[in-house]
């Protein structure tokens, strides 16, 4: 799972000289202030991101290895079109930044689909809820090289199932724009259906297809109609 350290505060700290006075480096109230920042908040950030399974799939928490066909895909101005294309490589970096912080912030995110037989990265699936948008999105991106296979449905299909029965989520979204005939065609096929159209805070007009609830899906729920989550 992705770890993120800081250094040791030792590294920070002020070294004697021989004669016992304090050597500081350049800029030492700031020198002094972050060692003991790092003194008495020393912290690792721990992502618990599941590794989940399909017949072909591993689903996974990101990596920086997945940047480069990430960013291939999200720089194609055609293809990311509804997904929210960036103009370059460096915007790109900030998009993969904040999807790692969504897990951070949330408790769930956009896995990076892997083909078990290659290993190979083949694209992205998960739950999307940044601020401004109406609720959680279940999303799925394949690359290029991979379309065609059935892998966008399969992938999304695990985390959505994954998203109720251990998320204890009752429903989810996919919020497609208009003219993105393969989405809306994908969503339908999982048993979403058109709600309504909105206005995303990003993409502009959006069509919101509602997926089938717990039930629906004949997944166990408890009295309440919730799913049961498992550890």
């Amino acid at each position: 799972m992705p770890q993120i350290s800081p250094p040791e505060a030792s590294a920070l700290a002020p070294r004697p000289t021989g004669g016992g006075d304090v050597l500081h480096p350049p800029h030492s109230e700031i020198s002094r202030a972050a060692a003991r920042h790092l003194d008495h908040a020393a912290m690792s950030l721990t992502l618990n991101i599941p590794r989940l399974e399909t017949d072909r799939l591993i689903l996974r928490g990101p990596l920086a290895s997945d940047f480069d066909p990430l960013a291939d895909f999200l720089t194609d101005q055609e293809r990311a079109h509804g997904f929210g294309a960036t103009p370059d490589r460096s915007k790109a970096w900030r998009w993969f930044a904040t999807s790692i912080g969504h897990w951070a912030l949330h408790g769930y995110g956009y896995f990076t689909m892997e083909l078990k037989e290659t290993g190979t990265p083949c694209g992205i699936t998960g739950i999307w809820n940044p601020h401004g948008w109406p609720e959680p999105e279940l999303g799925w991106v394949v690359y290029q090289a991979h379309e065609g296979k059935g892998i966008a449905r399969e992938g999304a299909e695990r985390a959505r199932l994954w998203a109720y029965e251990h998320l204890g989520m009752t429903t989810l979204t996919s919020n497609i724009v208009p003219g993105n005939t393969r989405s809306i065609a994908l969503a339908e096929r999982m048993g979403a259906h058109l709600e309504r159209t909105y206005e995303n805070v990003e993409m502009g007009t959006e069509m919101l297809f509602r997926h089938p609830s717990p039930s629906d899906l004949g997944l166990n729920t408890d009295a309440d109609g919730n799913p049961e989550a498992y550890a």
